[in-house]
């Protein structure tokens, strides 16, 4: 495996990386759950999510610039709700043709991107803090379906395969390649035909290695189900910083609904 920029996690000793993944995987979906929840124009609890989000990250010893950047990067996917700050009615403050921008519209953006951000943000955390393995343990642990585990570790698995089966395919392009900088020449047109061919054959390939896999993985007696030798037992510990910022995060839920 070359591809290492998709492997999330973050070996550390905090007490964040510690905590057990069941507790961990609770409280992430919790937090975001809360920013969902958050009402519009709440700037007050939002801070106080990003707060917590903050202090969390400082305990886990994976670096604040690692998570914003990585948090930054899956940001501008929330520009998709752009589309609110025309559809949405209120006092208009720009016009763009035919469309206004309103004043309403605009601060259900804001507030759109904001959660996504501190969504965005607990999952880069827990992510950075926690094995894979154990995220899917953690998962069935927590009874959800194991079909959806299965497809979510198959998924993770099999991404760094088929970047390296791509970047084998980009280097064989570049040694047939006849101009010293590797684009081949051409037109528009020629290279999307080869682009396309390469998208079909990396297509392929997956495809074909996958029912080798899988006839592989039955051969051995695969039957969905994520094991692991030694499940770790919930301590104190993981119940009390569980039971804690569950309490948390429902107090911050609640407030910003009465307010």
């Amino acid at each position: 495996m070359h591809i290492h920029a998709l492997d999330s996690y973050r070996p550390a000793e905090s007490p964040v990386h510690r905590l057990d993944p069941r507790v961990k995987l609770v409280l992430a979906v919790s937090l975001i759950l809360a920013a969902a929840l958050t009402p519009e124009r709440a700037w007050a609890i939002f801070a106080l999510l990003q707060g917590l989000l903050l202090v969390i990250e400082l305990f886990s010893r994976v670096g604040l610039g690692l998570v914003q950047q990585r948090s930054l990067t899956a940001l501008p996917f929330t520009l998709a709700a752009l589309t609110v700050t025309f559809s949405t009615p209120g006092r208009p403050l720009w016009m763009l043709g035919p469309w206004a921008i309103t004043e309403a519209g605009l601060l259900r953006f804001v507030s759109i991107v904001i959660r996504a951000y501190i969504s965005i943000q607990a999952a880069v955390l827990l992510a950075a803090t926690t094995p894979f393995p154990d995220v899917l343990w953690g998962m069935r642990a927590l009874r959800i379906p194991r079909t959806l585990v299965a497809i979510g570790g198959f998924l993770y698995r099999y991404l760094f395969v088929l970047a390296d089966e791509a970047q084998r395919l980009l280097r064989a392009r570049q040694a047939r390649s006849a101009a010293p900088d590797g684009r081949g020449g051409g037109s528009l047109a020629w290279r999307a035909r080869v682009a396309g061919g390469m998208a079909g054959s990396l297509f392929i390939r997956s495809y074909e290695r996958s029912e080798r896999i899988y006839a592989a993985m039955l051969a051995r007696g695969y039957d969905g189900e994520v094991r692991t030798m030694d499940p770790p037992a919930l301590r104190p510990v993981d119940w009390a910083v569980g039971a804690v910022g569950l309490m948390v995060l429902a107090a911050v839920v609640v407030v910003g609904q009465v307010t």
